[in-house]
C-alpha cells in the first residue's frame, strides 16, 4: 500500500506539472510573445535602452539580456567542463573577479540610472554596449555562484570539485562571452528568435535553480536525490512556482501600470 510520502509526492508532482502545462498553454501562444511575457514580468524594457533585431525589440533591456544570456553561456560552459555536479565555489582570485564582475554591473547600472534625473551627476554617457557587457559579465557572476549552492543542496552525491578551478578556466571563458556580446551588439535579423528565447529561457532557468532549492528544503529533501528521477519533484516544483512568479509579475505590474498609471 502507497506510503503517505509516497502519495504526497505523487500529488506534489501532477499539481506542478498541470501548473507548468498551463502556464505553456496559455496565451499568448507565439514564441516571441511568451518571450515578450517574461520580459514584461522582470525588465523595464525601455527601448532606446534594448536592442532590436529584425525592427523587433528584444524581450529583455540590453542589460538584462546580457546578464540572463551571461547565465545560459556559463552554464553551457559547466555542463561541458563536466560540472554538471560541481558543489564548490572558485579559489578566491576567481571569486574576486566574479565580484568584480557584479560590481561593475552594479556601478553601470546606477551610473546608467542617474541619467534618469535632470542634473543628477554621472561619469559617462550610457551606451547599451556597456549594459550588454555588464550584464554578461554579471550573468556569468550569478551562474557561478548559483550552480554549486544548487548542486550541494539537491544531490546526495555531489561532485567535489569547483565549478571554475583557477582563473585560466575563467579567462578562457571570457572570449566565448566577447562573441555573444559582439553578436547581440550586431542586431543581426535572423538570430532574433535564438536570442529572444535564449535570453527569456535564461530567466526562467535561473528562477527554476532558485526555487527548486526551496522546494528541496520545504519538502525536506536536502542531498537526497542520486538520480534526475529522484531530483524531479522539488526540479517541477520549482519551474511551477517559477512560471507563477512570471505569471503574478505580470499581473502585478499590468495593475501598476493601467489602475495607477505608473511610468513602466
Amino acid at each position: 500500500m502507497p506510503s503517505q510520502r509516497f502519495r504526497l509526492t505523487v500529488i506534489v508532482v501532477a499539481l506542478s506539472a498541470l501548473a507548468i502545462v498551463l502556464a505553456v498553454a496559455a496565451p499568448p501562444h507565439g514564441a516571441l510573445d511568451k518571450a515578450d511575457l517574461v520580459g514584461y514580468a522582470i525588465c523595464h524594457r525601455i527601448p532606446e535602452r534594448s536592442f532590436f533585431l529584425a525592427g523587433r525589440q528584444m524581450p529583455l533591456c540590453a542589460r538584462c539580456t546580457g546578464t540572463f544570456l551571461g547565465g545560459i553561456l556559463g552554464l553551457v560552459v559547466f555542463l561541458i567542463l563536466q560540472r554538471g555536479r560541481a558543489s564548490r565555489m572558485p579559489p578566491v582570485a576567481v571569486l574576486g573577479a566574479l565580484i568584480l564582475f557584479m560590481a561593475l554591473w552594479g556601478f553601470d547600472g546606477l551610473n546608467s540610472y542617474l541619467t534618469f534625473f535632470p542634473g543628477a551627476p554621472h561619469l559617462y554617457v550610457p551606451q547599451n554596449w556597456l549594459r550588454l557587457t555588464t550584464g554578461t559579465l554579471n550573468g556569468l557572476a550569478l551562474i557561478t555562484f548559483l550552480w554549486p549552492i544548487f548542486n550541494f543542496t539537491l544531490w546526495r552525491e555531489p561532485s567535489p570539485e569547483t565549478v571554475i578551478k583557477n582563473p585560466w578556466e575563467l579567462v578562457a571563458i571570457l572570449p566565448a562571452a566577447a562573441l555573444l556580446i559582439l553578436v547581440v551588439q550586431a542586431q543581426i535579423g535572423f538570430l532574433l528568435y535564438p536570442l529572444a528565447i535564449l535570453s527569456s529561457l535564461g530567466v526562467v532557468i535561473l528562477l527554476v535553480l532558485i526555487n527548486s532549492m526551496i522546494a528541496t528544503f520545504v519538502l525536506g529533501r536536502e542531498a537526497y536525490a542520486r538520480t534526475w528521477r529522484q531530483a524531479l519533484v522539488p526540479i517541477t516544483c520549482g519551474a511551477a512556482l517559477a512560471f507563477a512568479e512570471v505569471a503574478g509579475l505580470v499581473l502585478l505590474r499590468d495593475s501598476l501600470t493601467t489602475t495607477f498609471g505608473l511610468p513602466f
